[in-house]
């Protein structure tokens, strides 16, 4: 009937077979639309990018993103799982770059635009096969066949009508504004990408000493951490507010903020004098002799090379005095326009310095460098002293970023920020600190977008401009032909095609030409939630039932790139959140904690992982490393744990289930389950079962992961361990009698209900147990588990005390395993009594505690202090301040007192007192330590408020019994070792010492039923008999079966 089920750990091959199973019937697309017309959950999938390598942190982002919508969808509701690929961006004009032995944007012009937009369309899918290749191993079900793919014309024209949506708000413009630029590229970035890209660096910081016009030795300081930009330095700014003061020594005199004054001499400031102090305010206007003056360099008009003010200067750090370079620092350009200063820009776009310049052509890194030397020869170098920093770079490239004026084309999110701060709070973020921290704070401080990029591969600006300064926003490709000066067929919404588009102005009739650049490819990703399904041309109905998403979830990045963007076009464009629930995933670091990089060389390959272990054992890893959005330490030791305790325990059960329904032709439907005799195991098992089935709905509808994943690991160690090992031998009779009727109803029942309730964590595991135990008896059951319902709990199934009782019970019998340890006493070897005190369970659950502990009776009690006592010693850290040298004098008295006594005592809130030398010695609780420990002949274990002790003592009587349990278990072994199948009967003889001899004739019926004997005799082996030497409890014994 059942496909027999191996118990070995190759789950890899079993997957395999399963992926073919689903591929071949179509599960998965079915699963797509088989709750069309139900309620509607939407998941939003953050899109890759196709041309880079899928990483381990991909799996996890996959297992949880897979998780919930697999849930959903068995809960009834209508899961829309659409696929995207993010196509555009500097990622894919890098790898084309290399591809072309390009370096540059000079070199990409001159290799020509069109060429180069042709090769960047074919890298994107440079890794597709791979991504989706992973994706389907993982069991990742998403609509890979009818993706979202940013590059496409209708999601560009969508993302079009919404930039003129902005426009229309009055939140798109133009600055020039100072922007982190990354040279290599060619290009400003978003705050949202620099956040990305920090490292910490080593660089050398100046003090500079600038000299006052007019005054003999006198000198301004100002400090910098970027001396390759003093050549382009144009003020010094004070805070008008703060003290500052001039500083004579050696002859010298220096202005600088006096509460600076020791950090900046330090022992020095001894030698010299302050000559005055003064405001900040009265420094303003006071002249200074430009470092550098350039004669190839011409000069902007402005007055320039003064002391100015400004509140953003503070006495933190440096001289309190801040050098102004208006082309390199967002604060500099403030001041400068606040002042009228000149603007002096000496480093081009590639971030070389300009002809004109002693360094032309060379970066900005090798001219700090000489810059601080030839200051150092011209004696205006203070110091120069090493510090480390987090700097920008640049989060594709990894060049570091430059502080760059440039003209940018920007959203005003500074105009929206209360908005935004209001949508975020809507949102429920796992973790909660998410919402009001690393989110909530990034928003408060929100600066408006820099969106323009001047690069080539990505979606145009749709802004056209004409000679008189008009801006014209197009919002559709229709819009853009009948604005066309020249009729536009299906033009692709690229660069170069659109670049040559010319449109009339609307307002003075002359031509109007796109500006060059493209938009940052996070607008792309930010846009999928209405670009997927090219709103608002078409599909409006879709996108309103759409939208928000229910669940999205990526790593702890994206809380500054796609949750923000997403995040901040939803609320631009239709005022509100665009996703209700998000999981945030922490990163996936190594064994030792440390991050994944090739130079390191601890990246885990993926496929590595998957192909030796399998999806399901790595998707359970991420499931129960811990909370999701914490990093988790990767390992394939770690995985293989995981797998053995969960899946490994699991897999044995169902196989044992399947190993006996084949022997006795188990057929679940001759055995309806309302008909059977449940056994209070039966009972227990099932309302364990519901309790699970409902605790991990309900944690699943909440977003809980690693707590319905702990549950079902402790439930299937309890099926395991506790129910099919206390009812193995319910399986092994002949026949079907009420109690092994109900032992298979009872274990088919779990195992159904299990393979549903594991689907969304482990797909291939679930499905293999799903067809094997359901579809082999009954063809017309849903096809696979992904299209069962979710099971309900049954609450008259659900026995609170029951489940109370047992509970206690498991951990009595934990404690009594843990005594028998202690007293190195097998658990074959009968005892007389366990006692416990701190818990109590019926008479039924006692039988259970005595049969599996091999004791004679539980007895329950308040007082164990006829088998326990405590070991009691001072408390140093109390004591000795205290008592000092009494203490050895005290720790010999507590030796003598009762120690049961001393704690009750403490129970009661009392105190205990003696006198030692005429001193009154008072012990408090936290005076004393207090370990428990059992008299001779007892074992005793505890933990919280239970204790169970264990009575060692051995009478005859139960010395007689251990010796034929020990002879049970060899012979089992022995039958195990022949090939004996289960229902097989034997034949035993034994020969043995007239002692042992006499206990095993003691206990014979005992034994022959235990082994399926028909005959036992004391008597040489019989020819054809199996014969084996054996020690019984330190005696010899001979034993010997054969098939009967």
């Amino acid at each position: 009937m059942y496909r027999k089920v191996s118990t070995d750990m190759n789950f890899v091959e079993r997957e395999k077979e399963v992926l073919d199973f689903w591929k071949r019937e179509g599960i998965m697309e079915k699963s797509f639309h088989h709750r069309d017309g139900a309620e509607r959950f939407t998941f939003f999938d953050g899109p890759p990018t196709a041309n880079g390598r899928p990483h381990i942190g991909h799996i996890e982002t996959r297992a949880i993103k897979d998780l919930i919508p697999r849930f959903q969808s068995m809960k009834g509701k209508d899961v829309l799982r659409k696929a995207g690929w993010d196509t555009h961006g500097l990622p894919v004009e890098l790898e084309v770059e290399k591809l072309l032995g390009l370096d540059g944007k000079p070199q990409i012009e001159a290799y020509g635009i069109e060429p180069f937009i042709a090769e960047c369309k074919k890298s994107v899918w440079k890794y597709q096969h791979e991504w989706e290749e992973m994706s389907d191993r993982v069991g990742f079900w998403a609509d890979m066949k009818n993706p979202y793919i940013t590059y496409k014309d209708d999601y560009i024209e969508s993302e079009w009508w919404s930039l003129k949506e902005i426009w229309k708000k009055g939140l798109l413009y133009k600055g020039f504004k100072v922007v982190p630029y990354c040279p290599r590229c060619g290009t400003a970035l978003s705050s949202h990408e620099v956040a990305q890209g920090y490292k910490e660096v080593s660089d050398v910081s100046a003090t500079v000493r600038f000299k006052v016009v007019g005054r003999e030795d006198t000198y301004i300081l100002a400090w910098t951490t970027t001396p390759w930009t003093l050549p382009s330095n144009v003020a010094l700014c004070v805070n008008a507010h703060e003290d500052y003061c001039e500083f004579q020594l050696d002859g010298q005199t220096y202005i600088l903020a006096q509460a600076l004054l020791h950090a900046v001499f330090g022992e020095k400031t001894h030698e010299g004098q302050v000559l005055k102090t003064m405001k900040g305010a009265e420094l303003c206007g006071t002249a200074y002799e430009p470092l550098y003056r350039f004669e190839g360099i011409t000069y902007p008009r402005e007055k320039g090379w003064y002391v100015v003010s400004d509140d953003y200067v503070t006495l933190t750090d440096g001289t309190g005095i801040v050098h102004i370079a208006p082309a390199f620092g967002e604060d500099d350009a403030r001041v400068g326009r606040d002042n009228q200063l000149p603007f002096v820009q000496l480093v081009d776009t590639q971030g070389k310095f300009v002809e004109g310049t002693p360094w032309a052509g060379e970066g900005t890194k090798q001219v700090n460098e000489k810059i601080i030397e030839d200051l150092r020869g011209r004696k205006l170098l203070l110091a120069a002293l090493p510090f480390t920093h987090n700097y920008p770079f640049c989060w594709r490239c990894d060049t570091p970023l430059l502080y760059y004026a440039r003209a940018t084309w920007f959203i005003r999110m500074t105009a929206v920020r209360d908005e935004l701060v209001k949508n975020n709070r809507t949102v429920n973020w796992m973790p909660d600190n998410i919402k009001e921290g690393r989110m909530g704070n990034f928003l408060e401080n929100v600066v408006d977008w820099g969106l323009s990029r001047e690069r080539y591969w990505g979606t145009p600006l749709p802004i056209w401009v004409c000679e008189e300064g008009h801006i014209h926003v197009i919002g559709s490709r229709q819009e853009l032909r009948e604005m066309a000066t020249t009729p536009v067929g299906d033009i692709e919404l690229h660069r170069p095609y659109v670049d040559q588009i010319e449109i009339t102005c609307p307002e003075c009739g002359k031509p109007m030409h796109r500006v060059k650049e493209v938009i940052d490819c996070w607008y792309d990703s930010g846009s999928m939630p209405f670009a997927q399904w090219h709103y608002p041309f078409e599909n409006k109905e879709i996108f309103e039932k759409r939208f928000p998403a229910n669940f999205i979830s990526e790593a702890i990045d994206q809380t500054r790139g796609w949750f923000y963007t997403l995040m901040a076009i939803s609320t631009l464009m239709f005022h509100r959140a665009p996703f209700e629930n998000c999981i945030v995933l922490g990163h996936v670091q190594d064994k030792d904690g440390q991050k994944m990089s090739k130079h390191k060389g601890n990246v885990v390959d993926p496929w590595s992982v998957l192909d030796k272990q399998g999806a399901d054992a790595v998707r359970w890893y991420f499931y129960t490393a811990g909370a999701p959005w914490l990093p988790s330490r990767f390992s394939p030791e770690a995985v293989a744990e995981g797998q053995r305790k969960f899946m490994g325990t699991l897999q044995n059960t169902y196989a044992f289930f399947v190993l006996y329904a084949n022997i006795d032709n188990f057929d679940p439907k001759d055995h309806p389950i309302e008909n059977v005799k449940l056994t209070l195991m039966d009972k227990w098992v099932l309302s364990r079962l519901n309790q699970l089935v409902k605790r991990v709905d309900d944690d699943l509808c909440n977003y809980r992961i690693p707590e319905p994943a702990r549950a079902i690991t402790e439930f299937v160690d309890d099926l395991s361990n506790w129910y099919v090992r206390r009812c193995r031998e319910r399986f092994w009779g002949k026949g079907m009698d009420d109690t092994k009727e109900a032992a298979f109803v009872t274990l088919y029942t779990v195992l159904v209900t299990l393979s549903k309730v594991i689907a969304p964590f482990v797909p291939f595991m679930a499905e293999e147990m799903y067809q094997n135990l359901v579809r082999s008896v009954d063809p017309t059951a849903p096809e696979s588990v992904h299209l069962c319902d979710f099971p309900t709990a049954d609450e008259s199934l659900i026995v609170e005390s029951l489940n109370t009782q047992m509970s206690a019970l498991l951990s009595v019998v934990g404690l009594g395993r843990a005594c028998r340890a202690a007293a190195n006493l097998k658990v074959r070897q009968p005892l007389s009594t366990l006692y416990v005190k701190g818990t109590s369970f019926d008479e039924a659950f006692s039988a259970l505690a005595e049969d599996e502990l091999n004791v004679k009776k539980v007895v329950f009690t308040d007082d164990a202090r006829a088998f326990t006592t405590y070991n009691l010693k001072p408390q140093m850290r109390t004591l000795g301040p205290k008592y000092g040298k009494l203490l050895g004098r005290i720790g010999q008295h507590l030796k003598e007192l009762d120690g049961n006594d001393v704690v009750d005592a403490f129970s009661r809130g009392e105190t205990v007192t003696f006198t030692l030398d005429g001193t009154e010695v008072v012990l408090a609780k936290d005076d004393v330590l207090t370990e428990a420990t059992q008299k001779p002949g007892f074992s005793a274990q505890m933990e919280g408020e239970v204790t169970v002790v264990l009575d060692c003592n051995l009478t005859p009587e139960l010395i007689a019994e251990g010796y034929q349990r020990e002879m049970v278990s060899k012979l089992q072994n022995m039958r195990k070792d022949a090939g004996f199948e289960v229902s097989d009967r034997i034949e035993v003889t034994y020969e043995a010492e007239d002692e042992l001899a006499a206990a095993i004739e003691a206990g014979r019926d005992f034994i022959m039923q235990s082994v399926l004997a028909t005959s036992f005799a004391r008597a040489a082996a019989p020819e054809g008999a199996v014969s084996q030497e054996w020690d019984l409890n330190g005696k010899k014994a001979v034993l010997s079966v054969r098939k009967a």
